[in-house]
């Protein structure tokens, strides 16, 4: 009883998420190519601005950190390194004293240069950007600038030609089902192959968020195995098959039915219309989903069905009323089934 209770009292002490966020270049998972090219960095110990793409928790913020510890060293990097958020101040003055006050100072401990990174750049204002530009040329000597952004687009010309861009894509299902075999086994828990089957459904390549959901799960009940079910209780997420299911009444012109089980999603188990359509959407577009497709919809059926959802999309958004706009989605799939 008290091994159980010391146990359960390790897991509320920490956060899986900054206990295994990697802290060197080899251990950042499902972005070989772009390591690869990073760890030529290290070795020379020098690298240009950098700037990092991709949706979140693919492992931009760990790359440029431990792109940091291993070019200073355990005792020096903090000191030349400094992250700032640009989501929480988006203006020009956070550039005029913040980024420029850093960036002024002398490296310490012999360093060659200082490392700023500005994690969600592509928050920052245009002026904001226009400015960071001129204190990214007139700094250069003494401090490198890594920005990480998930839209490069929203990133204006002149900063990004000045950087050599790298892409963090989508972690693959195999990184993280590695990753968390990993983490399982060092905290000594248990879990059926469907409860990380359900892991790697939620995580939909965020490896971020694969960990939170397993530490939330691990909170339920260390007695028992994870299972799916935990997994999808603790994450708010409706079972794919019940999705699946629900679609296919729909399309066979039981609109009634299919609303029953719109309601009990959205008011027994308390799911949003935005997480519903998210689903729906990638039940549609998931081709392997032959039950759908054996119904006998036409290739065209299927792409108003995805042109529809988007509009429903589009509408929760706006703030339209989930209800009827899901009831009216559902009507939809009734008619094309039909």
């Amino acid at each position: 009883m008290e091994q159980a209770l010391m146990e359960d009292s390790k897991i509320k002490e920490e956060i899986w998420i900054e206990k295994y966020r990697p802290v060197r270049l080899d251990q950042v998972a499902g972005q070989e190519e772009a390591i690869e090219r990073l760890k030529s960095y290290v070795a020379t110990k020098n690298l240009p601005h950098l700037l990092f793409s991709g949706p979140p928790g693919v492992g931009k913020t760990a790359s440029a950190v431990s792109i940091a510890r291993e070019i200073f060293g355990e005792e020096l990097w903090r000191e030349n390194f400094t992250e700032l958020n640009a989501s929480d101040e988006r203006g020009i003055d956070v550039v005029r004293n913040k980024i420029k006050n850093f960036a002024k100072t002398a490296p310490i401990g012999g360093a060659g240069f200082k490392i700023i990174f500005l994690d969600e750049a592509d928050a920052l204002t245009s002026d904001a950007q226009s400015a960071l530009r001129r204190t990214m040329e007139r700094f250069s000597s003494n401090c490198r600038f890594i920005l990480s952004c998930n839209y490069s687009s929203k990133i204006i010309e002149p900063i990004q030609s000045r950087c050599a861009v790298y892409r963090f894509r989508r972690l693959s299902d195999g990184a993280i089902r590695k990753r968390l075999e990993y983490i399982v086994a060092d905290q000594g828990l248990s879990i059926t192959e469907d409860g990380y089957e359900a892991l790697v459904y939620v995580a939909q390549g965020d490896m971020r968020k694969a960990v939170n959901s397993l530490q939330a799960a691990a909170f339920i009940d260390r007695e028992k195995p994870i299972s799916r079910e935990t997994i999808y209780r603790t994450t708010a997420t409706a079972n794919p098959e019940e999705i699946k299911e629900m679609i296919e009444t729909a399309l066979l012109g039981n609109f009634r039915a299919a609303k029953k089980e719109l309601d009990r999603l959205l008011y027994e188990e308390g799911l949003s219309g935005e997480d519903i359509v998210g689903q729906i959407y990638r039940v549609i577009s998931d081709l392997n989903n032959l039950e759908i497709l054996d119904l006998g919809l036409s290739e065209k059926r299927m792409v108003e069905l995805v042109d529809v959802i988007g509009e429903i999309d589009f509408r929760l958004t706006e703030g339209a009323s989930e209800k009827i706009q899901l009831e009216a989605l559902l009507a939809h799939f009734a008619l094309s089934g039909e």
